[in-house]
């Protein structure tokens, strides 16, 4: 696509704010056929889907857009913030290990799931996994490992080891891109039936149920009608947490490049991961302050708008036209995303974990910090800070656990 209908920032974010605003109206409508459709299509599923088509379509042009930079170095932060103002720590912790344990069968099922697709695809497609020096198909999976079990960084670290071809690194950013988007679509669409999903697991999500329950209890207790002096303070605490986080990435990522390379492994020379852990870990000590009354005045609600926001703008990011451009590595992105939704809905039914942690457990690896929160917030604005604590977990496991992956798939390619 040689050029987009809109190329300004400005009228594609006034475009996506009239979409959002167009599917909260409709989906708190009293009609009767908006709620027939809402009831089978989830908004948050919507807010993700219909940008996607405006990406597809040429209406827009994510590649020469900021919006999602913005959006997720300035309005995640702050949201993460604002979404854990009113916290519940202790009910987050008896949530019990079933949401560890899901998100490890998760970093388990993308390490094993490259090679078992590649060794698929490959038997009846050789052509589709070959390659030679950079060209090499596992060296370009490589990168999709780090994404899916990590973050930006740990494929950053994977581009870095293996050395894939430009040509390669780019196919392999778009598989990585619209098959974990598609993914995420299910997850979203699944937070809408989660309990006729908790019912096919036999799960117990009551503490999940009574953690919602209590914070809903919690923020009609303290409600009040909000004046522009709390609304101020809302804004000042998101942008001023967020803040603190990118002063620490950009003064501690640089240094750890410089005085300790080793800790790269770990993530830790990520700009992004120390703006999402400060401002989660701001927002978690000033729920302990009387700042956690400002829930009251609606913090979790301009959280969850700038959530929202980010969704629209990782929706821009899902152009469904480009899978025409490699269709074969689609294929083996297909089949290794289907490889770990087998072992995670497996692994779910056997220990009876309710649809939540099954969804956020593979949200944590494939989506990473972005969008984590956006899958448990489908669930309850308030547990977006759950996502958040799995992905940094799988930050710091992502470059061990994808080149294991990435040395597994050069094995299995060499047959």
């Amino acid at each position: 696509m040689d050029s987009a209908l809109i190329t300004s920032d400005a009228v594609t974010f006034g475009l996506l704010m009239a979409i959002l605003a167009g599917i909260f109206i409709t989906s708190h409508s009293d009609n009767p056929k908006w709620k027939k459709f809402y009831k089978f299509v989830p908004s948050l599923l919507l807010c993700y889907f219909l940008p996607s088509l405006l990406t597809t379509f040429g209406v827009v042009s994510e590649a020469d857009s900021n919006l999602y930079y913005i959006a997720s170095r300035y309005l995640l932060p702050a949201s993460l913030v604002l979404l854990t103002l009113s916290i519940d720590l202790k009910g987050i912790m008896n949530l019990g290990p079933k949401a560890i344990i899901m998100f490890l069968a998760g970093t388990f099922s993308i390490m094993l799931g490259g090679p078992i697709a590649i060794l698929i695809v490959g038997t009846i497609s050789p052509e589709i996994i070959g390659g030679t020096g950079a060209d090499e198909v596992w060296r370009g999976l490589a990168t999709v490992a780090g994404s899916w079990i990590g973050g930006g960084a740990n494929q950053t670290a994977m581009l870095e080891i293996y050395e894939p071809s430009t040509d390669l690194f780019g196919a392999m950013v778009t598989v990585d891109i619209i098959v974990a988007n598609i993914w995420m679509a299910f997850l979203l669409y699944g937070a809408g039936i989660s309990d006729r999903v908790d019912t096919w697991f036999k799960a117990d999500a009551s503490a999940i149920t009574e953690l919602k329950n209590k914070i809903a209890d919690y923020q009609a207790n303290i409600a009040r009608i909000p004046t522009l002096v709390d609304f101020t303070k809302i804004i000042a605490v998101a942008f001023v947490l967020t803040a603190l986080g990118h002063l620490a990435g950009d003064s501690i990522a640089p240094w750890i490049d410089a005085n300790a390379p080793s800790l790269a492994d770990l993530s830790l020379n990520s700009n992004f991961f120390w703006i999402i852990v400060v401002a989660t870990t701001g927002g978690l000590i000033a729920s302990f302050t009387k700042l956690r009354t400002l829930e009251g005045a609606g913090a979790s609600k301009i959280g969850s708008l700038f959530l929202y926001i980010l969704v629209m703008t990782i929706g821009m990011k899902m152009n469904i036209a480009s899978m025409l451009d490699a269709p074969g590595y689609f294929v083996i992105g297909a089949v290794w995303i289907l490889i770990h939704v087998t072992i995670l809905l497996l692994v779910g039914k056997v220990i009876k974990a309710p649809f939540f942690f099954v969804a956020v457990g593979s949200q944590a690896n494939v989506g990473g910090a972005a969008s984590a929160p956006i899958v448990a917030s489908a669930f309850h604005p308030a547990l977006a800070p759950v996502g958040v604590l799995l992905a940094v977990l799988g930050y710091a496991l992502g470059t061990y656990g994808a080149w294991l992956s990435a040395e597994m798939m050069r094995i299995v390619s060499g047959f």
